[in-house]
């Protein structure tokens, strides 16, 4: 550490850093060592790079200590996590990741319930008002679909990547109704105002409002969690032929389904996973044979898909309201609930149940957690929504929020990437926010020699 005196005599200390990033090489620095003031924060690094690369339009730069966030002086950073400062300090930079632009809001006619974002050209949407809503590249309303009794409570677009060639959609929803609906329709359908859907499938079987429905990574199959307390699983396609697993019967509707149906199947679950004691909230089903079901009894469950087994329970001492599984190899689980603290587990450390993470900082959420999603392509990137108004962007590398939005009116009740660079979200306000320009740099390990810019 060097010191510098100013023109008013006052000793300021420095410190030698070295800046590396993996960024394209038009944005790479020179590797050489330079000295800067010791209580420099992020927002002082972000114009010395942007001095450095010759910026006419300044970029939004974050900065990395040895895999750790900065997100306070430097001196204090130092301080806090005991690295020295005597040596040259290797400073990772690589873009903000907050969202760039406010897009025009989607407005409902009730509250906004529910999103999936999957699918890069379409949102879609669940409202309290019983229909789901397609947006054509998140501004136009193309499709509603109806049919619900019932507030809808989740969304899920089936095999998304799937969809990217023919423009037909398969999605699923789930109902305060008790029940689950599959819909079809083509996203290029050209039309002047929206076209009204009917589904193609009715899922009956739960015995109380479905909160939750995820379709596993193939798209043949979906799974539900209700406040029945249970999870089944349902075929996804529309064959009669279904192994005999599944009871069908039809019936005649007044179809104005832009598919022509002259009939609506109805289909009994699959299988039936029982074990949480309160209602199941959410579930994901990341992989072929492993589902993950979070519930009010304060309890994460992971199931074994052939088996129906309950192999692993993580506990907390909160209601559990949203769940995801993301991040580190696709494999941690992000929860949050009846309190403003959004927990972490790795179910795969030994000899330990309990969350690695808890972001509970006086700049987090102030109350239930509504939703959290992991970014697909991003180790450290997830979000999370609340009735606190606010949408919050973390990155597992800081304690402190990276972003928080708050565009919302009234509570927020979820929330979804979408695009990979775009942020959405919906409320008790009736809209649908779209936050665009998010740069996630989409890295899977950090500080590695293939990957990061090295002084030679």
């Amino acid at each position: 550490m060097e010191g510098s005196t100013s023109g008013e005599g006052k000793v300021s200390r420095q410190i030698r850093v070295r800046f590396i990033t993996s960024l394209p090489k038009h944005l790479r620095v020179p590797s050489s060592s330079m000295a800067v003031p010791s209580d420099v924060n992020r927002f002082v690094l972000s114009e010395i790079i942007n001095a450095l690369l010759h910026q006419d339009i300044p970029i939004a730069f974050d900065f990395l200590i040895g895999g750790q966030l900065v997100r306070m002086p430097l001196d204090k950073f130092l301080l806090e996590n005991g690295i020295s400062a005597e040596k040259v300090l290797d400073i990772e930079y690589t873009y903000a990741a907050a969202p760039q632009k406010q897009e025009d809001s989607c407005v409902h006619d009730d509250w906004v319930s529910a999103l999936d974002g999957s699918h890069p050209s379409l949102i879609l949407s669940g409202c309290y008002d019983g229909n789901g809503r397609v947006w054509r590249h998140g501004a136009k309303c193309t499709h509603i679909l109806e049919g619900h009794t019932g507030a809808i409570a989740s969304v899920s677009i089936i095999d998304a990547k799937a969809n990217d060639h023919n423009g037909k959609f398969c999605v699923a929803t789930a109902s305060k109704d008790r029940t689950l609906r599959l819909w079809k329709f083509n996203a290029g359908d050209l039309v002047e105002c929206p076209k009204k859907v009917s589904a193609f499938k009715i899922l009956r079987g739960h015995t109380s409002s479905v909160q939750s429905v995820s379709s596993d990574p193939s798209g043949h199959m979906v799974c539900s969690g209700s406040w029945d307390c249970s999870v089944k699983l349902w075929h996804a396609n529309g064959s009669d032929a279904e192994g005999g697993l599944v009871s069908i019967k039809k019936r005649k509707v007044n179809s104005v389904a832009d598919l022509n149906e002259t009939s609506q199947m109805e289909a009994d679950a699959v299988s039936t996973f029982t074990g949480h004691t309160q209602c199941v909230s959410s579930v994901v089903w990341p992989e072929q044979e492993t589902i993950y079901s979070a519930s009010w009894d304060h309890s994460v469950r992971i199931w074994d898909v052939e088996t129906g087994n309950n192999s692993m329970t993580l506990v907390c001492k909160k209601v559990l309201h949203c769940l995801d599984v993301g991040g580190e190899s696709s494999a941690l689980i992000a929860a949050g609930g009846s309190d403003p603290v959004l927990r972490i587990w790795d179910p795969r450390r030994p000899g330990s149940l309990a969350p690695v993470v808890e972001f509970s900082s006086k700049y987090s959420h102030k109350s239930w957690i509504t939703s959290c999603k992991w970014h697909a392509k991003s180790w450290f990137h997830l979000l999370s929504s609340s009735h606190d108004g606010k949408v919050i962007l973390w990155d597992v590398r800081t304690q402190l929020p990276l972003t928080i939005l708050e565009a919302h009116e009234d509570k927020v009740l979820c929330t979804d990437w979408w695009g990979g660079d775009s942020v959405i979200s919906g409320g008790a306000d009736s809209k649908l926010c779209i936050f665009s320009g998010c740069h996630i740099c989409l890295q899977r390990f950090l500080n590695t020699a293939h990957d990061v810019q090295r002084p030679v």
